[in-house]
């Protein structure tokens, strides 16, 4: 027995000893709990809306400063025609448009009866429907604060979900999967290249090649690039023919992003797999590393203006973002080059940096 005990207290120190151990045991669930407590929320604050008053009394004033007075809403813009409200969706910044229709404080004093326009950027259901719920609730509370005499007044909403008329998930799930199963395949594909030469000992002949560092990586991608690319066609496909998901925007731009998307999570790929040394080590820095931010940090499923400052800045590191946009604006809202240039500029950064870095680590190795 004293020999089994003595045994224990080697392996506790074998353990205490060996910090990515330590890492694994309690820096792993102390990071995910704060990651899963914070993200996921149904709660919504500080979502950007824009009002476009025609009335301008002190009614809609009252409304509009309780609307923003809840922590819910922020203002982004006061509209000056109903034409301004498709640009200001197509933009992405705004998620909920409030109208008041002419005369608003005068109809509701002598018929009892105005009417409001609550508009919603359905893209994201989920959220289009809670933010829509909110302003219904706002409302009918300042309806409980002046229907205190006889007399019942009644604000009636005009509920609108654009892009999304029916609510349909799928049409947010179907480029939230594409830009994750996209991300991880092209990611992982690639991670193993590079580590499958060193495990069976054809690195040497890579590295004494001809072949340039760059033409190497270049070689190892354009085979999967291709390989890739027919995966987001087929999941288009499936989207618009299975699921019903529109596409909207130009399909030529559609795959144009698309493939600049599998370019820069084939560039991540072999920057992984250029620093590891084992496909078994490639594919969980692969999978970990990746599956769980594109999930959680993406605005795939829980928006991004929820979440801490510190995790609203973490996820501008996160390339499926800006693919999630993208893929939103071109296939539900029909927006052109203009609105997602951005965007797109910030994928091309990620790819030239990552190639870079890899085109670095095998000079590295050749020196």
């Amino acid at each position: 027995m004293k020999r089994f005990w003595g045994f224990v207290i080697k392996e506790f120190y074998h353990i205490f000893r060996d910090f990515r151990t330590l890492l694994i045991l309690f820096g792993m669930p102390a990071v995910q709990l704060l990651l899963f407590g914070y993200v996921i929320t149904n709660e919504i604050k500080d979502a950007r809306i824009a009002i476009y008053d025609q009335s301008k009394d002190e009614v809609t004033r009252r409304i509009s400063e309780k609307i923003l007075s809840s922590g819910y809403f922020l203002l982004d813009k006061n509209l000056q025609s109903i034409q301004e409200i498709e640009p200001v969706f197509k933009k992405g910044k705004v998620k909920l448009v409030v109208v008041y229709e002419p005369k608003f404080a005068e109809k509701l004093q002598k018929t009892g009866v105005a009417n409001v326009q609550i508009i919603s950027d359905a893209s994201d259901p989920n959220t289009a429907n809670i933010l829509v719920n909110y302003a219904q609730g706002i409302i009918n509370n300042y309806l409980v604060s002046i229907n205190i005499g006889q007399v019942t007044m009644q604000i009636i909403p005009e509920i609108r979900m654009q892009y999304n008329p029916e609510l349909k998930g799928v049409f947010m799930f179907v480029p939230g999967i594409m830009a994750m199963l996209l991300m991880l395949i092209s990611a992982l594909m690639t991670s193993l290249s590079i580590t499958r030469e060193k495990e069976l000992g054809t690195m040497e002949l890579l590295l004494v090649s001809p072949l340039r560092p760059i033409q190497i990586i270049i070689g190892k991608v354009l085979p999967y690039v291709l390989l890739a690319f027919a995966d987001a066609c087929i999941i288009l496909l499936m989207g618009k023919f299975v699921f019903g998901v529109p596409i909207q925007g130009n399909v030529i731009l559609l795959l144009a992003e698309s493939l600049l998307f599998i370019t820069m999570a084939l560039s991540l790929g072999i920057l992984i797999s250029s620093i590891t040394s084992s496909q078994q080590v490639a594919m969980t820095l692969s999978l970990v590393a990746l599956m769980l931010p594109t999930i959680l940090l993406s605005g795939f499923i829980f928006p991004i203006e929820n979440m801490p400052v510190v995790l609203q800045w973490l996820c501008q590191a996160m390339p499926p973002k800006y693919f999630i946009t993208i893929i939103k604006a071109i296939m539900l809202k029909g927006n052109s080059f203009i609105f997602i240039w951005k965007e797109t500029l910030i994928l091309i950064g990620f790819t030239t940096l990552f190639i870079l870095i890899s085109v670095k680590k095998f000079n590295i190795r050749l020196a």
